[in-house]
């Protein structure tokens, strides 16, 4: 067995996938912005993602922008059959690398477009709605008009499903009230945990929870607790961290991102590693506490 069909599968949207994926953010340059220092690498990483049987890609158009979707399509087109490619609107870049919001009609249409045209693709298989909220964090308020957006480009055909990004409870309830909500992808990991009470409620509707920064993004997971169980299980820290998101629940999909090869036999080897009840106890200590210990 590899370490991808240990790690078991779950529905998103029309078919399975494998719960390690692939997110294709670190794939642009520095900062999500402009082309990456190797392309040739990047291609090469996605490749050897796919040869490895990864069948769930995470990306967006406005990362570089149109940087990794046009790599994803350099090294992966014509598809996989079964490759899942999620990516996600609602935000724009700015000249100066800013993330701006871009909900309006015409924008949301636009973003839909881009990707399809910059994949190759005539139907994207899941479109999140990228709240902009507190960037990395959810705020409350309406998302009934930009998702009604994306509802009518769905019945239109270019769009197969549905998702929302840096949502609340309230918004994922308001959501389903206007369309089929097939996952749902916010910031999660060992430590930042505010979520645990709406990855539960996804896993008894049984929708796919995506947890964006899985391994603490752009300042990465450093604690000792997390450290002295890696070593004790043979393992690295990232691997552990990955390890205990499928343990936290089985509607978890997980999205790391590299572009380094090495990095990515590693991310995908979390699939094989048990972790014992002693081990369980110590990480889910580091979120109770609040803080990296």
């Amino acid at each position: 067995m590899t370490s991808l069909t240990t790690a078991g599968t779950f529905p998103l949207g029309h078919r399975s996938v494998n719960r390690l994926g692939y997110g294709a953010m670190q794939l642009a340059g520095p900062g999500v912005f402009g082309p990456p220092r190797d392309r040739d690498a990047a291609l090469a990483v996605l490749r050897q993602a796919v040869a490895s049987g990864v069948n769930h890609i995470d990306t967006s158009d406005f990362y570089g922008p149109h940087v990794t979707n046009q790599i994803i399509r350099e090294a992966l087109h014509p598809y996989p059959d079964d490759l899942v490619i999620v990516t996600k609107v609602g935000a724009v870049r700015g000249a100066d690398a800013s993330w701006n919001p871009a909900m309006a009609p015409a924008e949301l249409t636009r973003a839909v477009h881009d990707n399809l045209r910059n994949l190759g693709l005539d139907v994207l298989d899941v479109v999140n709605l990228r709240i902009m909220g507190q960037v990395h964090g959810p705020s409350e308020g309406s998302i009934e008009a930009p998702l009604t957006v994306l509802a009518e480009l769905q019945r239109q055909g270019l769009i197969r499903h549905l998702g929302l990004s840096n949502a609340t409870s309230a918004q994922l309830k308001q959501g389903r009230g206007i369309a089929e909500i097939v996952c749902v992808q916010n910031n999660y990991n060992l430590v930042h945990r505010d979520d645990d009470a709406l990855i539960d409620e996804l896993t008894g509707l049984g929708i796919a929870y995506v947890p964006f920064f899985p391994l603490g993004g752009f300042t990465p997971l450093q604690s000792t607790a997390l450290s002295d169980v890696a070593t004790s299980l043979g393992a690295t820290p990232m691997q552990v961290a990955l390890a205990w998101l499928l343990h936290r629940a089985p509607n978890i999909l997980l999205i790391p991102g590299t572009s380094s090869p090495d990095h990515l036999r590693e991310n995908l080897g979390a699939g094989q590693l048990a972790l014992p009840g002693a081990a369980l106890a110590r990480l889910n200590a580091i979120g109770k506490a609040g803080h990296l210990g």
